[in-house]
């Protein structure tokens, strides 16, 4: 009996336990809440929010406010120095760092070791199961895993304490035993310098059978035309003849799909998409021929939903006046979630009140310590029998200068369709309007770097437009006989750019990713001076 098969049987008490998400969606969520609730009821947060009181969900909102990193920014900083039971029990020694906000360059998400076990394993084992019950002919345990990951440095200099990439974490505290059956070595893995680490991940995976290949697509991609470059063969499969499945995850794999097909040729391929954050792991693709994800109910994660219509708009960069598109004012800034259960901008509501084919932005309370918590992410559900959802973007990822709220799944959409019209493959890219002139003409401007450029760039433009407008019933209107949005300009990006971009602020690797569209034109104007420089 082979590994593989041995693995199956481990984890078909967990099929069992899976199919719950299909049918008591709502009971698992009060029974995580009210898990979460009377664990941290004895924390500082706990007891400044009558935890020890609140009995139903609807105490909850009572009594906790939605909050933002910053209004968290403060005991996350104590917690870093050292203080136990602010915002969890314990002293927490683990930071994921992220995505900066306003006020400061990156974010550190505290993993508690609950929030480890049961929110981030729990979700790498999850795929696993799935991934073996829906492909029972699976070799994948014969093999070796290919897993990317970033780097960690110490936190503070406290003794065990450490911040850095998730998925730096995951593999320092990670089972001793599955260091057997994945490559690269622990060191490598954890190397800072991604150039240097992309050279020697592939120089140590090539020459094993590897079997299934994890991480952010983009990422994975560069490391594995390294591996080409280095074997000097034609397709993968060359390579790694027993290699089955892609788990990916951190951006959309819609840009990148074409790609991996043509470098992988076998059949036998599968691709698992996953939904994992620095602050948990939320959704797993659980049907190879849906590509929504079923939302994990039983991890340490209690889940609601803000409708985006209902969430004020952010002021676009250098503006002094704005308008949404009733024409009603907002305030200059970024969204900030209101105070109290949404009075003022926006309330949540549980899963269990959520509708499919609207677009929610995701508010998570998890056992690291975040309590209704916007991610900053919105989903939009397919399903809620069982519950499945797409991610749709961005809470601060759309363009909505001119009342036309193109959000990052228009875009996937839409240049998927243009480079399947054309042949072009696209491998990054950012947008952003250019507001308007004097002339009141204003317009979508695109970055865009190409592994393969379509053979006319104004056609590819064209395409592309004329499928937002089929997407977007706001942009088509905004378009309308170019009243208001002119044409959409496309700006070939040199090769490298947005690596170049990304290294020159220290996020070249990892889980980094490039914006894909913004209100403001902050990282586009930076990049377009870098494009004419060599």
């Amino acid at each position: 009996m082979g590994i593989t098969s041995i693995a199956r049987h481990l984890f078909a008490p967990r099929w069992r336990e899976l199919e719950r998400h299909y049918t008591q969606g709502e009971q698992l969520q009060r029974e995580v809440l009210a898990r979460l609730i009377d664990k941290a009821k004895d924390t500082d947060f706990g007891r400044k929010h009558l935890f020890a009181a609140t009995k139903t969900y609807d105490d909850f909102v009572r009594n906790t406010p939605l909050s933002s990193y910053e209004e968290l920014k403060g005991d996350i900083d104590r917690m870093r120095q050292g203080e136990a039971d602010l915002l969890w029990p314990g002293r927490v020694k683990w930071y994921a760092k992220s995505s900066g906000t306003t006020n400061d360059k990156s974010k550190f998400i505290p993993v508690s070791p609950e929030g480890l076990h049961r929110l981030h394993y729990r979700g790498g084992t999850d795929v696993v199961a799935l991934y073996l019950r829906n492909n029972p002919q699976s070799r994948m345990f014969d093999g070796r895993g290919l897993i990317l990951g970033g780097s960690h440095a110490p936190n503070y200099n406290l003794p065990g304490s450490l911040v850095g990439d998730l998925s730096a974490i995951l593999i320092e505290n990670i089972n001793p035993l599955v260091n057997l059956i994945r490559v690269p070595s622990k060191k490598t893995a954890l190397l800072s310098d991604f150039e240097v680490k992309r050279d020697r991940i592939a120089r140590e995976a090539m020459t094993k059978n590897v079997t299934n290949i994890s991480g952010v697509p983009s990422w994975m991609l560069s490391v594995l035309n390294r591996v080409m470059e280095l074997s000097g063969k034609s397709h993968l499969e060359e390579v790694w003849p027993n290699l089955e499945v892609f788990f990916h995850g951190g951006v959309a794999f819609t840009p990148y799909r074409e790609q991996y097909e043509r470098l992988i040729t076998s059949p036998l391929m599968h691709y698992m998409e996953t939904y994992n954050a620095s602050e948990g792991f939320f959704g797993i693709q659980d049907d190879p021929a849906d590509r929504s994800m079923l939302l994990m109910l039983d991890y340490d994660c209690f889940y609601e939903f803000i409708p985006t219509e209902t969430l004020p708009q952010p002021l676009p960069a250098g503006r002094g006046v704005y308008t949404s598109a009733d024409e009603s004012p907002v305030s200059k800034g970024d969204y900030s979630p209101p105070s109290q259960g949404g009075a003022g901008g926006g309330s949540a509501i549980p899963l269990w009140a959520v509708e499919p084919g609207k677009n929610y932005a995701m508010v998570i309370s998890t056992s690291c310590g975040l309590w209704r918590y916007m991610i900053g992410d919105t989903i939009r559900f397919t399903s809620t029998n069982p519950y499945k959802f797409v991610i749709s973007g961005r809470t601060k990822s759309f363009i909505n200068a001119f009342g036309e709220e193109l959000i990052v799944d228009n875009a996937e959409q839409g240049l998927a369709y243009a480079c399947e019209m054309t042949g072009a493959q696209v491998l990054e890219y950012t947008a952003a309007p250019v507001f308007m002139d004097q002339n009141a003409r204003c317009r979508h401007q695109w970055l865009i770097e190409f592994s393969t450029p379509p053979p006319d760039l104004r056609q590819f433009a064209d395409i592309l437009d004329r499928k937002l407008q089929e997407l977007n019933s706001d942009y088509e209107a905004k378009r309308y006989k170019n009243i208001t949005l002119q044409p959409l300009e496309i700006i070939f990006a040199r090769q490298g750019l947005f690596n170049d971009w990304l290294k020159s602020r220290g996020k070249l690797g990892g889980q980094n990713k490039v914006p894909r569209l913004s209100n403001s034109r902050e990282h586009i104007d930076r990049l377009i001076e870098m494009n004419t420089q060599q």
